[in-house]
């Protein structure tokens, strides 16, 4: 191990670190900070934005210290009048071609750039000169694209090509004219975005959000002739506080349904009980496919972003997919049919709002295979960062309320929903379910941990009743190419596949609060989110779907069985061959 290690001086202070180590990487172990803009730890190590400039002493010029290794007996020094200087008139240049409307941005107070001008005390624009002025990109049900704010990071081009493979976006034209856009610049709407959102999670800036509707849901909570019902995805209640300063993976579950108790809404109802009904309906799908060996492996459907991908590009698989519609819109569905028969309201003046980690839902809910009797099954959906800036609106002190309980009696969720948030866990909960059907026994070996983890492909082969059932999670769209492709072409054998479009899974859905760079570097955000939504799990007095007396109810008075004429009307869905380029 000595032998791997490299001594160098940073700022008067000796380090050691393994060969390969970048000078950033170094200067971070050691505690010195180094300011960065374009770099995103593993994704865009790229040194395109010149912030992280320091100087090696015996070497003219500045090394880029994200991109430049460590050498044996290297003096770096970090700070210098000449470094200072140097990186004041980079951020004076970049500043200077950006749109200065901070106050009303979506990102104010969580912009890299905006915190790096603080830091350096820029006052005042140095350098006056042509701004480009460009076209807002709004067409997307699902994302605004806003060059006007952007800096050429190329942080997103990085994240939709290297991550997710998709490369619905790059940088076009040259010079002054360089821009990021989609083929021909055309929006986003019409190319092969799937609307992960993966790109806004990685911009530094306000040059990508997601399309925020929240002013629709406050017309509607002051319309008192609107019965207004919330319900909230498992991801968000694990990533809601760090919005309000909270540690990450905090469970504020409690003071997340107070807050929207204080907002307004008639009824708040937990997306959970909908991903229960997602089992009952998965796990029945999947014994029927399994037993009579009929489009098997039979894939998850739960992740919108994931569906439009294979409907654009691999729509001779579809009949794969579950026909299961995700967990907010069967919940929706039963909102506007048991819900209100039960309670005597109209559905046609029921308005439900879905709480999501993921910008993709936006797409999904206005999709036309997402309605019953001509209303849709969920009216608007909002992410985990819109739902944070409604508390705020409201002066609501999110960290000082009380703990309340979902509302009855849609509010009872099992511990196996709650783990739908992480990769792995969807397919987890539905075979705790299927194993005890195919059994018929209650069994108690119900933690799978073989799809557990981070890893963007997880292979295992499960034991059931004596049968084995070979089965894979993916998460990140490059990983589901890959599963794809092996499905495709007859290498793989699996029965079950589960994948997520993004990587981790909906804890890093696209609508979920925004980390720096450094924190993204230093902290394993996903895990801790992930280990929150087990911790439910496992505190859960209920872990299985099937045993979720609500449910049972239900389909004893409305749904009669999964897989009944009436469960396929109002549960399942159907999907479409897709063209990747509308233009």
């Amino acid at each position: 191990m000595e032998g791997n290690l490299v001594t160098l001086t940073i700022d008067n202070q000796d380090v050691k670190v393994e060969k390969g180590t970048t000078i950033l990487q170094a200067a971070r172990q050691a505690g010195i900070d180094i300011p960065t803009l374009c770099f995103l730890k593993d994704i865009n190590e790229v040194g395109d934005c010149r912030m992280c400039i320091v100087e090696v002493e015996g070497r003219r010029g500045f090394a880029t210290s994200c991109i430049q290794k460590v050498e044996e007996g290297m003096v770096v020094h970090t700070n210098t009048p000449n470094v200072m200087e140097a990186r004041h008139v980079i951020l004076d240049l970049i500043i200077s071609n950006h749109a200065k409307d901070c106050l009303t941005c979506t990102r104010s107070g969580n912009c890299e750039l905006q915190a790096l001008a603080t830091k350096f005390n820029i006052s005042k624009v140095e350098f006056e000169g042509e701004r480009m002025e460009h076209q807002i990109d709004d067409v997307s049900p699902s994302i605004v694209r806003d060059f006007n704010k952007c800096i050429l990071c190329r942080r997103c081009v990085a994240a939709c090509k290297n991550v997710q493979k998709i490369g619905a976006i790059d940088c076009i034209n040259r010079g002054f004219d360089s821009c990021i856009s989609t083929v021909g610049d055309h929006s986003l709407n019409d190319v092969n975005c799937t609307f992960c959102g993966q790109c806004i999670e990685a911009c530094p800036t306000g040059a990508l959000h997601e399309k925020e509707t929240i002013d629709d849901v406050w017309v509607k909570l002051k319309d008192p002739d609107t019965y207004v019902i919330v319900q909230t995805a498992p991801a968000v209640r694990v990533a809601l506080g760090e919005e309000f300063d909270m540690p990450i993976g905090t469970n504020v579950t409690g003071k997340m349904i107070t807050s929207l108790k204080r907002l307004g809404f008639d009824k708040v109802f937990d997306t959970n009980t909908g991903a229960d009904f997602t089992i009952m309906e998965e796990a029945n799908e999947f014994i029927e496919r399994f037993q009579e060996n009929d489009q098997l492996p039979m894939i998850t459907s739960c992740s919108p972003g994931w569906v439009k991908y294979i409907e654009m590009n691999y729509p001779e698989l579809l009949p794969h997919l579950s026909t299961c519609k995700s967990p907010h819109q069967m919940f929706g569905a039963l909102l506007k049919t048991y819900y209100a028969k039960k309670e005597g309201i109209d559905p046609k003046k029921m308005y439900v709002v879905s709480v999501m980690p993921c910008i993709a839902k936006k797409f999904e809910r206005q999709r036309a295979e997402m309605k019953n009797n001509g209303l849709c099954d969920v009216d608007n959906v909002i992410t985990t960062r819109e739902l944070s800036r409604m508390i705020k609106q409201a002066n609501i002190e999110f960290t000082k309320l009380e703990d309340s309980k979902f509302d009855n009696p849609m509010g009872e969720a099992t511990g196996a929903a709650a783990i739908f948030g992480t990769t792995g866990g969807v397919m987890e909960a539905a075979l705790r379910t299927a194993q005890d059907t195919l059994t018929g026994k209650d069994l108690e070996k119900i933690d799978f941990e073989q799809v557990r983890g981070g890893d963007g492909v997880k292979r295992a082969t499960i034991n059931i009743a004596g049968k084995d059932i070979k089965v894979v999670a993916a998460s990140g769209l490059a990983n589901a190419k890959e599963i794809l492709e092996e499905i495709k072409t007859g290498k793989a054998d699996y029965q079950f596949v589960e994948i997520m479009a993004c990587p981790g899974g909906c804890v890093m859905g696209g609508g979920q609060p925004i980390k720096s760079s450094k924190i993204r570097a230093e902290v394993d955000v996903r895990k801790l989110r992930a280990d929150a939504l087990y911790t439910i799990d496992e505190k859960s007095t209920i872990r299985k779907s099937h045993k979720n007396p609500m449910v049972k109810k239900i389909y004893e008075e409305f749904l009669e069985k999964p897989g009944s004429y009436r469960a396929e009307k109002l549960l399942h869905t159907s999907y479409q061959e897709r063209e990747k380029y509308q233009i």
